[in-house]
């Protein structure tokens, strides 16, 4: 059975920082793609950051330079590093895995329909 189970969310003052954790078992892809979505309480749900088995990272817009997404592969965990949190950061984030060719890694995006999901971890930035 595959999971994900993301970790590290919690209440921040607005300019501090979070580190998302998200550990998964179940399965092993040689080729994937992996990525953190959010959604806040009536928006719509928001890829944040991706990345592929071969390393290659993407933003969205409003968390470039505050953001970075990373992996332990020995320890099959995701990760996301936030800082310089925002109130308008506050949200539910989940992480998302996604098997895909060993071509297609390099062009990872939070566009794609991603197989496996999280349950999701709370993230509130307070002003």
């Amino acid at each position: 059975e595959v999971q994900l189970v993301e970790s590290g969310g919690g209440l921040v003052q607005s300019g501090g920082s979070l580190r998302l954790s998200c550990t998964t078992s179940g399965y092993t892809y040689d080729s994937f793609c992996m990525a953190w979505f959010r959604q806040a309480p009536e928006k719509e749900r928001e890829g944040v950051a991706v990345i592929g088995s071969y390393g290659r990272t993407n933003y969205a817009d409003s968390v470039k330079g505050r953001f970075t997404i990373s992996r332990d592969n020995g320890k099959n965990t995701l990760y996301l590093e936030m800082n310089g949190l925002k109130p308008e950061d506050t949200a539910m984030y989940y992480c998302a895995t996604k098997r895909v060719a060993a071509w297609f890694a390099p062009h990872c995006s939070t566009r794609l329909d991603y197989d496996y999901w999280g349950q999701g971890t709370q993230v509130t930035v307070s002003s």
